[in-house]
Order: structure tokens, then C-alpha cells, then sequence
């Protein structure tokens, strides 16, 4: 646990109840909690503008060569099955919570803005991607103009970046790598959208974990 959360612990305290003591840590805990809800509810307002939005459609000589299908089940298994690998972990460890949520609050607010700032119409052979707890967050309709970065591929490897063992990273990096590849293979994004994805999920989690460390 940093030095800035450990002001009063003591070895009968649990790891978070030795956190919650620090005023500073529960700021952070209270800020982020704030954000997320925040960005949960901007979702579906957002998302439903960005589908009005005409964009371009690119050339991707990757996706021609892969005839599109669905594999929206192994998606949702990855998915799903890190996620709550990343919640498992981050009961276990305050910190570890602070990394991942504040590195996913920066990670979706940068998405939103590059979504925004790249227009993009989807490929062609974009097969629905059928995830009914991630729909939830996007409104009624399946977008299909969510595309620069892909989110998928990023939040996945935004949980490789974040987790501490060795197993827990390898198995996160693995799934990573699939849901990449899958979500090409069902067109649901451009191949730059996917390799775009870890290099700006690395500085998220770099800025997130600087966030939870700095003494604001």
C-alpha cells in the first residue's frame, strides 16, 4: 500500500479498513465512485448522438480478407469472466481498486473524446455484437459508430496492466489478444481501432496509477 494511505494501520485491520482510515484515500474512493456514476449515466445521451452522426468508412484491407461472424459468446465470456477477475482482485487490494477504476475513468473519457473527434461510419459485414449487461450502458440500440478505440480491446488490456500476478496478468493479457482478433472477425471495429487500443490503454493506466499515488 502507497505511504500516503498508510497513516494509522495497524496489523488486526483488514487492507481496506487500514485504507479507509486515510482521509486522502477516501477522497480518491469517493471521487472516483462520483466519476463512474457520472460517465454511466453520460453513456446512452452520448452514444445514441454519436449514431446520428454520419462518419467515414475506411478501406481496411485486414477486414477483407476475413469473411465476418459472430462470435459475440466468446466476447461476452472474456469479457465478463476479467471483469470479474479485476473485481475479485480489487476486493482484495484498495489500491489495486483505486488503479483500475481511476485508469477506466480516464480510459472512457478519453475514448468518448477521440470517438468524438474521429467520425467513422462501420465497416462493411458489421455483424451486432449481442452483450446484454455492456447494452445496458449504451441505451436501447446497438452502436455501431463507437469505433476509435476500440473499447473492448483496451479495457481488456487496460486489466492486463493493472492486475499484479504473474498468472493473473498472463491470463489478462491472453484474453486481451482474443477479444482484439474477435471483434475483427465480426467486424465490429477497423483494425486501427484495435491496435490503437493497448497504446492508449497503457497511458491511462500510467496517468490513473500517477492520480492514485499524488497527494491531491
Amino acid at each position: 500500500m502507497p505511504p500516503i494511505y498508510e497513516a494509522e494501520l495497524s496489523l488486526q485491520d483488514s487492507p481496506w479498513k487500514c485504507a479507509w482510515k486515510s482521509p486522502l484515500f477516501k477522497r480518491k474512493c469517493v471521487t472516483a465512485i462520483v466519476l463512474t456514476v457520472f460517465l454511466l449515466i453520460v453513456f446512452p445521451f452520448y452514444f445514441h448522438f454519436i449514431e446520428t452522426r454520419e462518419g467515414t468508412q475506411i478501406n481496411d484491407v485486414v477486414l477483407r480478407h476475413i469473411g465476418p461472424k459472430d462470435v459475440s459468446l466468446p466476447i461476452f465470456f472474456i469479457i465478463w469472466s476479467m471483469t470479474i477477475l479485476a473485481i475479485v482482485r480489487s476486493v482484495q487490494s484498495p489500491v489495486l481498486f483505486l488503479n483500475c477504476i481511476y485508469s477506466f475513468i480516464l480510459l472512457s473519457s478519453l475514448r468518448l473524446l477521440t470517438i468524438l473527434l474521429v467520425p467513422l461510419n462501420p465497416p462493411d459485414g458489421l455483424i451486432p455484437l449481442i452483450d446484454p449487461v455492456s447494452n445496458i450502458f449504451y441505451g436501447k440500440n446497438f452502436i455501431t459508430k463507437d469505433l476509435f478505440f476500440s473499447g473492448h480491446t483496451a479495457c481488456q488490456f487496460l486489466i492486463f496492466l493493472c492486475l499484479e500476478k504473474k498468472r493473473d496478468k498472463t491470463l489478462a493479457l491472453i484474453a486481451a489478444s482474443t477479444v482484439g482478433i474477435c471483434v475483427l472477425v465480426q467486424h465490429v471495429h477497423y483494425t486501427f481501432d484495435v491496435l490503437a487500443a493497448p497504446i492508449f490503454a497503457y497511458i491511462c493506466c500510467k496517468a490513473g496509477k500517477w492520480l492514485v499515488s499524488s497527494h491531491w
